[in-house]
């Protein structure tokens, strides 16, 4: 079974019973391989490991057991192995001993988890952003390279073969010599509404979702999948969105982060349970350019889509021309002289998600084969994630810090140097 046939048969699972299962791709396995958050993203990932037939799936890990339900009926129709179903994730790692672990969970739990698998002998594939605060991310490079484990961040984009044509046709100068990035998505949307708090789903322990972060009552906006607008377990539409574009500018330049940040916002017109900015402004000042980025989740509109169903991506400005690196939209080059043919790349893009975790997951395969780093490596996603979290704390402190991307402290401040962690719950113990 070839990936688009793959792909297509999973979309289906629901639907109909596949009448020849994998298990062809069972008896290629080399990886002892583990999920642990079985949501819809996750569930994206799998399917593209197991689609590349070097995965026994051996376990299935979520606090949600109608997520682990779910999830389980789906692959028992596209592969022969029977996973064994857990709750903790502790748990699951001792017994199991996984050789790969996918960590897709909620953003807040993403460091104890990866830098967990690691040192129990896993490689890693974790979902960006890799944590809540910088200094976790500082703790999970440690930890891959001590354990000497890959630890492969899903920054896509990288491998997306419009974004590293784009890339290519940046860093060959064809746009010239580039003095400004812009990043941006923006919604459409409005006020929203509130949401009564509930007593929380039995099949969901709701104690151990919320993990190190605060407890809080559970609301049904919060999860499945509404948790990034809550400040308490993510880290708003920078902290999401931004993630990609922000590597897009990291990956362009050869600067390796920002030495002053200052972001703006607020909530202008969201009326609901989230505490995110609905609008947000950050710029980032690099020793030869300014990199910017931009939301908001109001307003949509016809005059600023790059595509008929979002806007969204990065524009870079330069001296020849502008140059938008986008999504489902490709790629497309303005030249400054008006006489000169406007250039475009259309995307290449797998179905049915709309990204290329398939093109990722390999890599991640190969680096693990050839003991090398990968495309996405857990420093790189640091220094992405990085740049949304220095404008979430910039935003949160109400002014400009100055950072020092090499002692990886913000300069002179020690308000806000306390925010490069916090403090855990409970029986957690923030990573060191």
């Amino acid at each position: 079974m070839n990936r688009s046939e793959f792909l297509k048969t999973s979309a289906l699972a629901g639907a109909a019973v596949v009448t020849r299962p994998l298990i062809t791709l069972a008896q290629q396995s080399t990886y002892r391989t583990a999920l642990v958050g079985a949501g819809w993203w996750g569930n994206n990932i799998l399917r593209c490991a197991m689609q590349s037939g070097q995965s026994k799936l051996v376990a299935l890990c979520d606090v949600d057991q109608r997520q682990l339900t779910k999830t389980a009926e789906e692959f028992s129709k596209l592969t022969s192995d029977k996973p064994k179903i857990y709750r903790d994730f502790r748990e699951m790692l001792s017994r199991e001993k996984p050789e790969i672990v996918i960590v897709a969970t909620p953003d807040h739990w993403h460091p104890l988890i990866a830098i967990e698998a690691m040192k129990q002998g896993a490689h890693v594939y974790v979902e960006k952003p890799i944590g809540h605060t910088i200094n976790e991310g500082r703790a999970m490079v440690k930890t891959a390279r001590q354990t000497g484990k890959v630890c492969q961040v899903g920054t896509h984009r990288r491998v997306s073969p419009h974004n590293v044509s784009g890339m290519e046709f940046l860093k060959s100068g064809k746009a010239g010599k580039i003095g400004m990035a812009r990043a941006f998505v923006h919604y459409a949307g409005g006020a929203g509404q509130k949401v009564a708090d509930e007593e929380a789903p039995k099949e969901l322990d709701w104690n151990f979702w919320c993990g190190p972060a605060p407890l809080r009552a559970y609301n049904r906006t919060m999860h499945p999948r509404g948790f990034r607008n809550y400040l308490d377990y993510a880290n708003g539409t920078l902290g999401d969105w931004g993630i990609h574009w922000m590597d897009q500018i990291l990956w362009w330049t050869e600067e390796k982060y920002p030495k002053k940040v200052f972001s703006t916002g607020g909530r202008a017109i969201k009326q609901d349970n989230t505490d995110a900015p609905d609008h947000q402004v950050t710029s980032f000042e690099f020793e030869d350019f300014t990199a910017v980025w931009e939301h908001r989740t109001f307003a949509g509109n016809n005059a600023e889509k790059t595509h008929p169903q979002q806007a969204v991506g990065v524009y870079f400005y330069g001296t020849e021309g502008t140059f938008h690196m986008g999504w489902m939209d490709g790629w497309t080059f303005y030249p400054a002289d008006s006489k000169k043919a406007v250039i475009h790349q259309d995307a290449q893009l797998n179905k049915p998600d709309d990204q290329n975790i398939a093109q990722l997951w390999d890599d991640f395969l190969k680096a693990i084969k050839t003991k090398s780093l990968p495309t996405c490596d857990i420093e790189i996603g640091h220094r992405s994630t990085n740049m949304a979290l220095l404008g979430m704390l910039s935003y949160k402190l109400g002014r400009s810090v100055e950072w020092d991307g090499e002692k990886e402290v913000i300069k002179g401040d020690a308000e806000a140097n306390k925010l490069l962690s916090r403090e855990y719950r409970g029986e957690w113990k923030y990573p060191v």
